[in-house]
């Protein structure tokens, strides 16, 4: 058992059991008439469900791809995308970072400009009703997620549905107190389910990261360094307990993992570390023991670097998100 208190038990739990961010939006539109949108909003990952009717989604350099109802589409990379009633309707709004209204060309636009959104609400027999959610930062979010996901992942009502049915989610965006956990915390689950369905639908192909657990010798790495982060792992040490050299372990791990060992563990320590932070009574040096930092002060830079914020403005920030 790993010190957040979860057991890794598959490759899979181990990569989503990091997600997890802060300050996740969403949005619920009723869609009518010939529209079409461009989100240039720079999101690392954003997710579309589809409840009523159907959209297009382009993604920038792809084909036009269908949802239908119940279909969950992941957008990842933060690439620009248009999202449409038909693949031929020429978007005449976009929408940039912050959720900021414009036309194509970069004129403001106050946000009831979208076309045909007609705002929350029941959907009438032609229109759309699409709900939405944006991560707004990569903090949460694993680099070998981002890298293992193609630019527009669409998991089909048959294989993953949204956990969250309509009258859930206007619960969920009611305006009370400890309202953004609840919204970072159902924009996480949207994304483990989706992502689940979607890396064990029939067909898949099995990213590297995922066969690496069933490598005789990366796996056991792998579970060394889940089983114990504190221990002060090396490189020697780990080829050591394999049987194969520095050199071979540094090559095989990169090849399937997608960075190197220490590079990884660094990482896992991090995350943990977050969790841990989330805790108001576990003090840094408490932290720091635990994820197997030398110190304090080492865990503060590391966190730094990785997150671009200290640990006391994490822990503050994610505070004032649970308030």
């Amino acid at each position: 058992m790993d010190p957040s208190g979860l057991t890794s038990t598959d490759p899979l739990t181990d990569l989503l059991n990091a997600v997890r961010t802060s300050g996740a939006l969403f949005h619920q539109s009723s869609l009518t008439g010939p529209w079409a949108a461009r989100l240039e909003d720079g999101s690392p990952l954003a997710l579309a469900v589809l409840l009523h009717g159907s959209v297009w989604i382009t993604p920038q350099g792809g084909d036009p791809v269908r949802l239908g109802p119940g279909d969950v589409a992941v957008l990842c990379g933060g690439a620009p995308y248009v999202i449409a009633d038909d693949p031929a309707t020429e978007p005449d709004v976009a929408i940039r970072p912050g959720g900021r209204c414009t036309t194509v060309d970069g004129e403001e636009l106050a946000a009831a400009r979208a076309p045909g959104r007609d705002g929350p609400g029941p959907a009438g027999p032609d229109s759309t009703l699409l709900l939405s959610g944006l991560y707004t930062g990569d903090n949460g979010i694993p680099g070998r997620l981002l890298a293992a996901l193609p630019p527009l992942a669409v998991i089909d009502a048959s294989v993953g549905t949204c956990p969250f049915s309509l009258s859930a989610f206007e619960e969920i965006t009611r305006e009370e107190p400890g309202q953004q956990v609840l919204l970072d915390r159902a924009l996480d689950l949207m994304l483990i389910t989706a992502l689940r369905a979607w890396f064990t639908r029939p067909g898949a192909q099995i990213p590297a990261w995922y066969r690496a657990h069933s490598d005789p010798v990366v796996g056991h790495v792998l579970r060394l360094m889940q089983a114990d982060p504190a221990h002060p792992w090396t490189l020697p040490g780990l080829a050591a307990r394999t049987g194969v050299s520095r050199a071979n372990l540094a090559r095989r791990f990169t090849t399937l993992v997608g960075q190197p060992p220490m590079t990884y563990l660094r990482e896992r320590r991090l995350a943990l570390a977050a969790d841990l932070l989330r805790d108001a009574d576990a003090t840094l040096a408490t932290v720091a023991d635990r994820v197997g930092f030398a110190n304090a002060f080492a865990l503060s830079a590391a966190f730094k670097r990785e997150h671009g914020v200290s640990p006391s403005e994490f822990r503050t920030r994610e505070s004032r998100a649970q308030a």
